[in-house]
């Protein structure tokens, strides 16, 4: 049970907004969009936001849902993993990944980031999530891997950009106890 409760169709508002998140949505509401709307300002911005980071940045599928996934793990967001791990299959990810990934919540990171059933390119990737979840502090070697497997400094942006917001995601999520 969340926190806080999921508002009711005759609870939403305003119309224009709850009309335009259903379209989004495809007719329906998510428990998510329930507890958004308790600030439906908020829940405007959380929208443009999200759609952008989801749909209009240059971070190749795969690498996008691994950062998405592995900040869901180690935040224990599990309502954002339930969302995401078949967006993440869908991306070329693989069943033994989201295994590797699900560990991550355990406290395995250690062994995680160097985990063979990721590429250099995905380790360098879970590498950053891991710091900049767990430590919000990047180291420069972290930093630099990073830069080198995504090629430009706006890749690298946008994939950070990935990584912060959804660290805001999942601290939604789990403050209000939202589960799948």
């Amino acid at each position: 049970m969340t926190r806080l409760p999921l508002l009711t169709d005759d609870q939403v508002g305003p119309p224009d907004l709850v009309a335009a998140i259903r379209a989004r949505r495809g007719g329906g509401l998510l428990d998510l969009d329930r507890l958004l709307l308790h600030s439906p300002a908020f829940a405007t911005g959380w929208g443009e936001l999200m759609g952008r980071v989801r749909t209009a940045l240059g971070v190749p599928p795969l690498l996008r849902e691994l950062a998405m996934c592995g900040v869901a793990a180690l935040t224990g967001a599990e309502f954002e993993m339930f969302h995401h791990a078949p967006l993440y299959l869908a991306a070329g990810g693989s069943d033994a990944q989201l295994a590797s990934l699900r560990r991550l919540g355990q406290g395995i990171a250690g062994q995680l980031v160097d985990d063979p059933v990721f590429d250099a390119e995905q380790q360098a990737v879970l590498t950053l999530v891991l710091q900049m979840t767990r430590d919000v502090q990047v180291d420069d070697a972290t930093f630099a891997r990073a830069r080198a497997v995504m090629g430009s400094d706006q890749s690298l942006f946008e994939l950070i950009a990935v990584i912060a917001s959804y660290n805001m995601v999942a601290r939604i999520l789990v403050a209000l106890k939202l589960e799948p």
